[in-house]
């Protein structure tokens, strides 16, 4: 984990240059640190962006404690797993360090409204997109199977057409970060999901 080490040290600093207390950490890789808007979009929730780049479910997990210790907010958005798959791991895996994100959830903020964001279908990726679909399957049935905090939002229906394959409007010409269109369609489905579901 030691290659985000520099990123780390950027949200570590993130949290003296707010000059108010975040309620709502937007948390996770970089469709999360790249969203430029983000805080205009969800401004009335008062939010901080804890993306870092690259960044996997997995290092989400490992550094958690780390990132939050500032924090004290109301509501979590998490955006991780996409670059797990990436990397070669399984959808179980994630699901295993989805369950592993839970338990330090609880155990550091408590019973707070919790939201994962589903992974997103990328073109560079649409290789994978049963993988994909399998991972936010058995990671929504998990959060269904909770019945507490924990709430799934999923925006891959969203983002693909009706063959099943990911929009192009949606990405930049890397096929893998989101454009404009993408994260206007973030800030509707998370902002209406959150706004149902506070």
């Amino acid at each position: 984990m030691f290659w985000y080490e520099d990123e780390i040290r950027r949200l570590e600093k993130e949290g003296s240059k707010i000059g108010y207390q975040p309620e709502t950490v937007f948390y996770g890789s970089s469709s999360i640190r790249l969203w430029d808007s983000l805080h205009n979009d969800f401004k009335a929730l008062k939010p901080v962006n804890l993306g870092f780049g690259g960044s996997t479910l997995a290092a989400c997990v490992w550094y958690f404690e780390r990132v939050m210790t500032p924090y004290h907010p109301k509501k979590l958005v998490v955006y991780a797993g996409d670059n797990d798959l990436g990397d070669g791991r399984h959808p179980e895996e994630i699901f295993i360090f989805f369950q592993q994100l839970v338990a330090r959830t609880a155990k550091r903020f408590g019973g707070i409204p919790c939201y994962f964001v589903s992974l997103k279908p990328s073109i560079s990726r649409h290789h994978m997109l049963d993988q994909y679909k399998f991972t936010n399957m058995i990671i929504e049935k998990e959060i269904k199977g909770y019945n507490n905090n924990w709430h799934f939002i999923d925006i891959y229906n969203k983002m693909v057409d009706s063959n099943g394959y990911p929009q192009k409007q949606y990405f930049l010409d890397d096929g893998l970060h989101l454009s404009k269109s993408g994260y206007q369609v973030w800030k509707q489905v998370i902002g209406n999901y959150i706004n149902t579901n506070p």
